[in-house]
């Protein structure tokens, strides 16, 4: 998948369950210590807290790292709970924590399950999305002759050039969003009758 949804911006959402107050705090976590530094954040943040616990879903699909904490709520009634409702949410590179404030009033593990994951939902539902797309770094070396002509076939497969080498030939280091590439390279091939090929750096 080289494509997938992410959080273009933090969002929040709170509610009351039976005088407890969970507040949720969504944000975008491209690495396991981006998302460290979130919990960080929020456990410093909302330090008066019963709890604070977290999910996140770094990556997507095959290559996903996940975690998740029920920060001393019962075993598997906070932490499990929310990384269910981000593995269905779709997204990739995101991060949660749900903050508790104890209302005095035992929620049992059923409605602890309850609460967590209808708060992250109620979240989820106001959180602002982008998309990530996957880039691919490639070098070529070519002919003077053929410079202009492969700067104009770069553009086209929307490549960027990050640096140019004036050598003997011309050696280009590019990127490419990952579906563009293989389209870019054909072309490259086709134009130099088979002599060029990009090779991903």
């Amino acid at each position: 998948m080289y494509r997938f949804p992410i959080p273009a911006a933090q969002a929040r959402a709170e509610m009351m369950i039976l005088k407890s107050r969970f507040i949720c705090i969504i944000d975008f976590a491209d690495t396991v210590e981006v998302a460290q530094s979130f919990i960080r954040q929020m456990r410093a943040e909302f330090a008066d807290a019963s709890h604070v616990c977290h999910a996140f879903c770094v990556g997507f699909g095959a290559s996903i790292t996940q975690g998740c904490s029920d920060d001393g709520e019962p075993k598997g009634t906070a932490g499990r709970p929310m990384l269910a409702v981000l593995q269905g949410s779709g997204l990739g590179d995101v991060v949660a924590a749900v903050v508790r404030y104890y209302g005095g009033t035992n929620l049992g593990t059923g409605g602890l399950v309850h609460a967590y994951g209808d708060v992250i939902k109620a979240a989820l539902e106001i959180l602002p999305r982008g998309e990530k797309v996957e880039k691919r770094q490639a070098i070529i070396a070519i002919p003077y002759a053929l410079y202009e002509r492969v700067k104009l076939l770069i553009a086209t497969h929307r490549g960027k050039i990050f640096s140019e080498d004036f050598a003997a030939d011309i050696t280009l280091e590019l990127e490419f969003v990952v579906d563009d590439f293989a389209p870019f390279n054909l072309a490259l091939r086709e134009m130099s009758a088979g002599k060029i090929e990009a090779i991903l750096a």
